[in-house]
């Protein structure tokens, strides 16, 4: 190989052996075999498991289950298709056994990003260290939001490529652009793309304003051209994914609810209340800086020079000290839980607040601006006025939950600031009295804030807690007094770590300043210093103690005898209430049976509303209505047994009564009060399929489940004479369809959440079919769009890898 090709590639080579080693040794358990566990992956196979057993017995897709929440479309949950000819690079990026895969890609897509931005290779090494080891990133691996963790991954590469675009290589940053968001799309985390298109959006105002100061719109509106049309290619090449999301939306908690109660409360998306209920506290966000400012995670642990273990070893002995002092509810935030603190890294923060005097004008202020916009938006109820101008107004934000994850748009504005000040630095490109003044100042405000908290922790808080008042009833205040002390010296301690952190960093480049470091050995202790200061703060959420055996894995979920027992009803068809566990949050039911509750971010509106107007007031009625034939009930040794329930109404029945009701508020209140083996409530919308015919039930008519399958259901039925049939199947009119003798009915909806149907006279054979349209169509149109992306890329990437190999081989 030509030496001069040789030594363009060998530190893009030795950077991604960096990455390996770095993603490997950090989950080393991986090279004994075993497999990380995490929540959402263990929920995720509970409550998937219908789906997947269909398709390995089918080879099928089922496109909806009914193992959770009494059914709902599986397009969030389990689906796989073969149309978008870019899953196969997906696959090839995450061919690492996870979380290896997913701390390789970060790292290398954000080394990527700094290379497009101008940031020489061990720059950019450091950079995609202090992005990747940001401590949120190590929290959601460890909860296996694993789509998350990808889409993450994908977005810093997407808003290189549109910078690549609107610097002149409107060809090769389109290519960029178009590969990633169509990855990020396959890994299906819109709420990540929403806030890629919001740092996205923000580059482009400030392009434009500059194109409109400097004159240059051909350029500008040529690379934007370019841009939107083959993010519409990127778009359609996961369209059978994006078609049916957008279709199910509107009929999921993200849609609008067609309730009046509590109007003040609602949105066209999620709730207010819902949607901000993780609201980043505003003092918290110095949690960037130093990780323990508010206490760490929900639960955590001290040593025994804390104050809580003095407090037990006192009244209860050393043994119980060091037990209980493991399990603290150290943290004093107002978010309901959290299972850690967002770190962007000490080290971090003090080149960002450096970037704000040195860097380049249109730069800066995009990235400050995003920057700022983020941890508004972050703080959600805490700063309500602005955050409901958004969910209010802004397009799309009112479908996402937990407002505190806009920090993820920070956790990239943030380490790409600082490292393009760091850039511009060790390019000599700023002026040598400007750089030492803004160098002073960067210093004196960042580490002048973490000897401040270093040496007057309580000096602005009281360290109190919400839950706190809870403990004082059960153990004292003595106790949490001692709590309040350790959340003290956890603050103290972890601003005196960033302090030094600071202190070592800009000696650092100081050195380097005065000609008494050479450049590569600053690069070198600036690189050791992040990789030090990240790592140490993540493994205190995510480590070895993660780890469990493939054999641990394969079981998710133990069943209990109750499960035994249920499980031996022959019936293909019929539902169960657990109550051993929080029925709402819970997957493991669904791993064994069709259950009534599940676990979901995007269950069905009608339904979400049903379990509080309805179930959570234990109606029985409703839960009959909804075929609920066991309960599974703690016995008096806390052990789950299971209930048969002899009311449940079966999977169809006939009824000889109906109530039109004017709307929603109506359908749902009359609920209260009704019997469903009797009488169906009728919204008016459907009033023409019932109005003026009288229904009659009589011993000699039956109608019998016959084949189930997720997606099909055949019922044979007999009727003396016209008949309204209730169907215990939630009603989903946007691809279920019925069918009498093989020709097509209509059907409509009951009792706020089910289907029924008029069934005529005499034998007949009714179907449901799950075929909805826009799986089929969306398939079609990925197949198009991925195909003309992929040549797209093939070409400019070609052409590119052609004009690279030729300038560096002479």
């Amino acid at each position: 190989m030509n030496k001069q090709l040789m030594n363009s590639l060998l530190p893009h080579l030795i950077a991604i052996v960096i990455f390996i080693a770095i993603s490997f040794i950090y989950f080393s358990p991986l090279l004994e075999g075993k497999v990380i566990q995490q929540h959402d992956k263990t929920t995720f196979l509970g409550m998937s498991k219908e789906v997947r057993d269909f398709r390995e017995a089918t080879g099928e897709e089922a496109l909806w289950t009914n193992s959770m929440f009494g059914g709902m479309p599986a397009y969030l949950i389990s689906v796989k298709t073969k149309s978008n000819l870019i899953k196969p690079i997906d696959i090839f990026l995450k061919s690492f056994e996870r979380p290896a895969s997913q701390v390789f890609l970060c790292l290398l897509g954000f080394y990527i990003s700094l290379l497009i931005f101008g940031v020489n290779p061990w720059l950019s090494l450091a950079g995609a260290i202090a992005f990747t080891f940001s401590s949120y990133f190590f929290i959601i691996i460890s909860a296996g939001h694993n789509t998350k963790v990808f889409a993450i991954a994908y977005m810093s590469p997407i808003i290189a490529g549109i910078y690549q675009a609107y610097r002149g290589k409107i060809l090769l940053g389109s290519a960029i652009t178009a590969l990633f968001l169509a990855l990020q799309l396959v890994s299906n985390h819109l709420q990540i793309t929403y806030y890629t298109l919001i740092i996205v959006l923000i580059f482009g105002l400030v392009e434009l304003v500059y194109t409109i100061k400097d004159k240059t719109y051909l350029k500008f509106l040529k690379a934007t051209g370019i841009l939107i049309i083959v993010a519409l290619f990127a778009v359609g090449s996961n369209f059978s994914k994006t078609l049916t999301i957008m279709e199910y939306g509107k009929y999921s908690t993200r849609g609008k609810s067609e309730l009046t109660i509590n109007k003040e409360n609602k949105t066209s998306g999620l709730d207010k209340d819902y949607a901000m209920a993780w609201s980043y506290g505003i003092s918290e966000t110095l949690t960037v800086l130093i990780p323990n400012f508010k206490g760490g995670a929900s639960v955590g642990s001290v040593g025994e020079n804390s104050a809580s273990f003095k407090f037990f070893k006192k009244i209860q002995g050393e043994r119980y000290a060091s037990q209980v002092t493991k399990q603290l509810p150290l943290y004093w935030g107002n978010q309901p839980g959290t299972s850690g603190p967002v770190y962007f890294g000490a080290i971090i923060m003090f080149l960002f607040v450096l970037g704000f005097f040195i860097l380049d004008k249109k730069l800066k202020w995009w990235l400050i601006s995003t920057t700022v916009l983020s941890v508004l938006l972050s703080w959600g109820h805490n700063f309500s006025f602005f955050s409901n101008l958004f969910l209010d107004y802004f397009p799309g934000y009112n479908k996402f939950r937990v407002v505190a994850m806009t920090l993820v748009i920070a956790q990239f504005t943030v380490p790409l600031m600082a490292i393009l000040a760091l850039k511009e630095f060790f390019d000599g490109s700023v002026e040598k009295q400007k750089l030492e003044k803004a160098f002073k100042h960067s210093f004196y405000i960042i580490g002048g804030i973490a000897l401040f908290f270093s040496l007057f922790p309580g000096a602005l808080f009281d360290f109190s807690a919400k839950s706190d008042q809870g403990y004082i009833a059960q153990v004292g205040q003595a106790f949490v007094d001692a709590l309040k002390e350790d959340r003290k010296m956890l603050l103290r301690a972890d601003a005196f770590r960033s302090f030094v952190f600071i202190i070592l960093s800009a000696l650092a480049i100081y050195a380097f300043m005065k000609k008494k470091l050479k450049k590569n050995y600053a690069f070198a202790a600036l690189i050791v210093l992040i990789l030090i200061d990240m790592w140490a703060i993540d493994r205190r959420y995510l480590n070895n103690d993660n780890f469990i055996s493939k054999r641990q894995a394969k079981e998710p979920y133990k069943m209990s005898q109750a499960d035994q027992r249920i499980l031996q009803d022959r019936d293909p068809d019929f539902r169960v209430l657990n109550l051993t566990v929080d029925p709402f949050n819970d997957a493991s039911t669904s791993y064994f049976h069709k259950s009534i509750g599940g676990y979901h971010a995007a269950k069905m509106k009608r339904y979400q509303e049903l379990i509080e107007f309805q179930i959570s007031k234990n109606n029985m009625d409703v839960l009959n209505m909804l075929n609920t034939k066991y309960f599974i009930v703690p016995d008096n040794n806390r052990q789950p047994v299971a209930q048969y329930n002899a009311e449940a109404l079966g999977n169809a029945w006939f009824v000889e009564d109906y109530r039109i009701v004017p709307d929603a508020d109506s359908e749902i209140q009359a609920l209260s009060e009704f019997n469903p083996s009797q009488e169906a409530i009728v919204d008016q919308r459907f009033e023409d399929f019932v109005q003026g015919k009288n229904f009659t039930k009589d011993t000699e008519s039956y109608i019998k489940l016959e084949v189930y399958k997720p997606n099909h259901l055949t019922y044979t039925v007999n009727c003396t004479d016209e008949k309204l049939v209730v169907f215990s199947e939630i009603y989903y009119p946007e691809g279920w369809k019925a069918y009498i003798d093989g020709n097509y009915t209509d059907h409509f909806r009951v009792n706020y959440v089910l289907r029924s149907l008029v069934i005529p006279e005499g034998d007949h054979r009714v179907e449901f079919k799950f075929e909805p349209e826009s799986y089929y169509i969306g398939n079609k149109i990925a197949l198009a769009g991925s195909s003309i992306l992929l040549l797209f890329i093939i070409f400019v990437f070609g052409r590119e890898l052609v004009l690279f190999y030729n300038k560096n081989s002479k």
